[in-house]
């Protein structure tokens, strides 16, 4: 029997971009000719966009650069939650902004990264429809692209517990190792849910692909 959960967004955008030199949460995106008239696009406001239309709310995870991240998220209708110490690593900011998917009252959350252009509407409602379509013994739904798993993935509440349970210094991956048998890959014709933009250089290299 298909199940109905309550969906929420969760983006975790708290990292210092150390490699990039510029906060990655705020990089343009997608290319645009500003001189035109459009609007700014960000990373950010990009993936809050695409998993908007898929859920209830996103969840903006933000860290010392919440000053910054704060006004893009609430342009989007997004709500920000702070990690206070973001050094600790980023499972302790998918832990902080799956207790708001709980207090909010959702049990479901489909969970992205900020550093990465966002992948299509398309994929997301995917995703979505994929978890909704599974049996109760799946706890999660993984975008696979070429071999590769990715973001945004869905993770239902008994998933969100196990990460809620574990401790900071654990990291998602491990715990969803430890729970292959409920987790579905769900093939993907979409490059984006597997790529990670890190440095400058791969930056330029992805708008390069869109010029």
């Amino acid at each position: 029997m298909p199940r109905s959960a309550s969906f929420a967004g969760v983006i975790l955008a708290a990292g210092e971009s150390s490699r990039m030199g510029t906060d990655k949460a705020l990089l343009p995106w997608p290319p645009a000719d500003t001189s035109a008239g459009q609007a700014k696009e960000t990373f950010l406001s990009s993936a809050i966009r695409s998993l908007s239309l898929s859920t209830d709310f996103v969840v903006v995870v933000a860290g010392k650069n919440e000053p910054a991240l704060a006004p893009v998220a609430y342009a989007q209708g997004a709500f920000v939650v702070v990690n206070p110490d973001p050094t600790r690593g980023q499972f302790s900011s998918l832990q902080i902004g799956l207790r708001e998917v709980l207090n909010r009252g959702r049990d479901a959350a489909l969970i992205t990264l900020v550093d990465r252009p966002p992948v299509s509407l398309a994929t997301v409602a995917t995703l979505r429809e994929a978890f909704d379509a599974a049996p109760p013994s799946v706890w999660a739904v993984v975008p696979e692209y070429a071999g590769k798993h990715g973001h945004p993935f869905v993770a239902g509440r008994e998933l969100i517990e196990a990460f809620l349970r574990a401790p900071v210094t654990d990291n998602a991956r491990d715990i969803e190792h430890r729970h292959q048998e409920r987790i579905q890959y769900l093939p993907v014709t979409d490059p984006y849910c597997t790529l990670n933009i890190n440095t400058p250089g791969e930056y330029s290299a992805l708008l390069a692909k869109t010029s």
